[in-house]
């Protein structure tokens, strides 16, 4: 599945915080928003910056907030999420 993607990229060297698209999103910002706990946690334990700003939600937590996804919130906040997090667009 996804998670066996990201983790292979991932040994193969890939960008734990590259972004691309018109918002710039990055793989946890895309996670978080989509749900997918398990590559959120695979992601910030190898070294994704849970403060990146970006993507259409400005940054990763309100992503996973305005999804309704709690545990990702919860996941996200243990990892150093900035609760007053200002973004580049919109929130």
């Amino acid at each position: 599945g996804y998670e066996a993607i990201v983790k292979l990229l991932l040994e193969k060297g890939a960008d734990v915080n590259a972004r691309g698209g018109f918002y710039g999103d990055d793989a946890l910002y895309a996670a978080s928003f989509g749900g997918h706990e398990a590559i959120v946690k695979l992601l910030l334990e190898s070294g994704a910056n849970a403060n990146a700003l970006g993507g259409q939600c400005n940054n990763v937590l309100s992503a996973a907030s305005s999804q309704g996804h709690e545990p990702i919130v919860k996941l996200l906040l243990e990892n150093g999420a900035d609760v007053n997090a200002r973004g580049e667009y919109y929130w």
